[in-house]
C-alpha cells in the first residue's frame, strides 16, 4: 500500500463530473489497483475514488503552482480521476502481505455454519460449493449454486449495514472475473438489515435475506429458517 499526503485538487471525469479544490489530502493506492482520496473529517469514507481495474499515470506538470498530475483511468469505463498536485508532503509504501480476513464473532460464525449445513433453506436445489471461499481480498462466507446451477456468493452479518454490502460488492467484482464461476450473484444475509443497506443492495442487484438465529438453530427439529 502506498500512502501519499499531498496538497492537491481532484477532478472526476466520467458519467458525472466532480471537482475538489486545492487542499491537503491523503491518497491511498492499494495493491488491488484502487485509488482513493481522503480528508481528515469523514471517518473512513473517501472524498473520491476509483475502483479496479484501473491504471495510474504520473506526469510532471507545471502550471498555476502545480508540480505533477496523476491520472487514474478505469480499465473498462474509461472514466478518469485527475489529481493535480501542488506539493507532496509525504510519500511512503508498505508491503502488508495477504490479509487473513475479518474474523466473525460467535453468532456470525454459527450462522455461517448452520446456513452452510442447511443450504437448501435458501431455496430448493441449492448446493454448497464451500464455506470461506478464498479470494485475493479475503474469504467469501459461503459460495453455493442455485437450482439453475448459477453461482451465488453469500455474505453473513449479525447486523447488516452498508459496509457489508460494499464488502460483498467487492467479492462479486472479483468472482465475476473467473469464467468458471461467472455469472455470480450475491445474497446479503443478516439478523437485521438496515434500510440504507437494503436500498444499496437492491441498486447493486444483491438479494437481502433476514435470518432468524433461534429458528435456524432449531432447524433440525422445526425445519424452518425465516
Amino acid at each position: 500500500m502506498r500512502l501519499v499526503i499531498a496538497r492537491c485538487s481532484v477532478d472526476y471525469a466520467g458519467k458525472l463530473t466532480a471537482h475538489l479544490p486545492m487542499a491537503p489530502r491523503l491518497i491511498l493506492i492499494k495493491a488491488d489497483g484502487s485509488v482513493s482520496v481522503h480528508a481528515d473529517d469523514r471517518a473512513y469514507k473517501p472524498l473520491n475514488w476509483m475502483n479496479p481495474p484501473c491504471s495510474l499515470r504520473e506526469e510532471s506538470y507545471e502550471e498555476n503552482g502545480a508540480v505533477a498530475r496523476w491520472t487514474v483511468t478505469h480499465g473498462k469505463s474509461g472514466e478518469r480521476l485527475i489529481l493535480t498536485i501542488e506539493k507532496i508532503l509525504h510519500d511512503t509504501s508498505h508491503e502488508l502481505g495477504l490479509d487473513p480476513g475479518l474474523r466473525k464473532d460467535g453468532v456470525e460464525a454459527h450462522l455461517q455454519e448452520l446456513l452452510a449445513e442447511h443450504i437448501t433453506t435458501l431455496g430448493d436445489g441449492y448446493t454448497l460449493i464451500r464455506r470461506e471461499f478464498p479470494t485475493a481480498i479475503g474469504p467469501v462466507d459461503i459460495l453455493c449454486r442455485d437450482a439453475d446451477s448459477a453461482t451465488v456468493a453469500i455474505e453473513i452479518k449479525r447486523r447488516g449495514e452498508i459496509d457489508g454490502v460494499e464488502q460483498l460488492t467487492r467479492y462479486l467484482e472479483l468472482l465475476n472475473r473467473d469464467p468458471h464461476l461467472a455469472p455470480v450473484r450475491g445474497v446479503f444475509a443478516a439478523q437485521e438489515i438496515k434500510p440504507q443497506a437494503r436500498v444499496l443492495a437492491a441498486d447493486r442487484g444483491i438479494h437481502c435475506v433476514t435470518l432468524d438465529y433461534d429458528a435456524l438453530r432449531g432447524i433440525e427439529h422445526e425445519g424452518t429458517l425465516f
